[in-house]
């Protein structure tokens, strides 16, 4: 009977030796097939990876759940084939950003609208070491409803595709600058479509928010902005675009080596001067954002020249108040210029004076008052990142 029983184990012990090599040559198959790769264009075009990772989800501040590749740096790679390419939402000089549907998302495999961030074709190896920065940054955050969630990306190969939560209403920049427009039509045919003192309000503090969690995680973002904040269908404002962005969490401070277009008008003084970047030089690139979000998207330091700016604020020069800002609104920004960056306050300090200001009953961007013809905007300056 011993004898039969371990016969019979034996047997068994075969078959499954068998079955797992009959699965061993399937997978290979299948991974054979998957490595052949498809050249990109820029359209619904694919280029293949043999492995399907493993994703998570993440709620969104409005109870949207955004799916998420999740897991080690190996594990963020999506399938290119995936996605569907539907047209560029923006560019710059070497790089865009597509709006693209990605299909078989999350554990419900559904199809999601993402925007996905590349390099045009004639971008150097410095321009995708920069993206991969980018991406790399972009993996050291959790989920945040006031920062751009990163959802997956494709780098195994050229070209590489950063894959992002897709946010409907665009730039903060645009999006202040089109609601002039909307005051003017909104006052002669009665629209109430137009931005208020309160969302405007709401606006700063939701960056300052996200600033917050990027200053906690040791993230210098470097190129603080309107243009480079989102807005989506419920005025919720997200902080994008990591290219400047980097991990400082061990000595809090960057200096910059590299050459490059630059943000003159939104940087602090020992940026301009000493290359030097820390939190409080995104703390005086706030307040910069501040006054652009006051000015419904003006372009700062209105006719003055890059030169000049940086003259002007070695002297000691700080944009001027506008005339419809109310001075508890201004001071805030005022606090973010001190020439000591030691004095200037923190991201989570702003939470809490524009939270003060949120929940208060008084108007403090009085945009009844605003004046249309007093601020402008520059839009082609050589050497300039505006």
């Amino acid at each position: 009977m011993l004898l039969l029983w371990f016969l019979h184990r034996r047997c068994k012990h075969n078959e499954k030796l068998v079955a797992l090599k009959k699965a061993s040559s399937v997978g290979a198959r299948r991974e054979g097939s998957l490595s052949e790769t498809v050249a990109f264009s820029y359209s619904p075009a694919a280029l293949l990876r043999p492995a399907t990772p493993p994703f998570s989800t993440t709620l969104s501040p409005i109870g949207i759940t955004i799916p998420r590749v999740g897991g080690d740096s190996d594990k963020w790679e999506f399938p290119r084939h995936r996605l569907q390419f539907i047209g560029i939402l923006g560019e710059g000089c070497f790089g865009q950003v597509w709006k693209c549907l990605a299909q078989d998302l999350g554990p419900r495999e559904e199809t999601t609208t993402v925007a996905v961030k590349t390099l045009k074709e004639n971008a150097t190896e410095k321009e995708k070491k920069d993206l991969l920065s980018e991406l790399e940054v972009m993996k050291l955050l959790e989920p945040h409803p006031n920062v751009v969630t990163l959802i997956g990306c494709c780098s195994d190969k050229d070209p590489i595709l950063v894959i992002m939560e897709f946010v409907s209403r665009g730039k903060l920049q645009t999006y202040l600058r089109e609601s002039r427009v909307e005051r003017m039509y909104g006052n002669l045919h009665g629209s109430s479509k137009h931005l208020t003192s309160r969302d405007l309000t709401s606006f700063s503090y939701q960056v300052a928010k996200g600033m917050d969690y990027l200053a906690n995680k040791g993230i210098i973002h470097r190129d603080l902005a309107a243009r480079n904040i989102l807005v989506d269908e419920n005025k919720t404002c997200k902080v994008a675009d990591f290219g400047f962005a980097r991990d400082v969490i061990a000595s809090h401070v960057y200096e910059r080596k590299s050459e490059g277009r630059l943000p003159i008008r939104w940087m602090a003084p020992e940026s301009l001067f000493d290359n030097i970047y820390t939190t409080k030089t995104d703390v005086w690139s706030f307040g910069v954002l501040l006054w652009e979000i006051v000015t419904l998207g003006s372009t700062p330091y209105p006719g003055l020249s890059a030169n000049e700016v940086i003259r002007r604020v070695r002297d000691g020069y700080r944009l001027e108040k506008p005339e419809h800002c109310r001075r508890e609104m201004y001071n805030i920004m005022f606090y973010c210029w001190d020439k000591d960056p030691k004095q200037r306050p923190s991201f989570g300090e702003l939470v809490n004076f524009l939270d003060r200001l949120l929940i208060s009953e008084h108007t403090y961007i009085e945009l009844e008052r605003f004046p249309d013809h007093s601020y402008y905007n520059i839009t082609d300056l050589s050497g300039e990142k505006l």
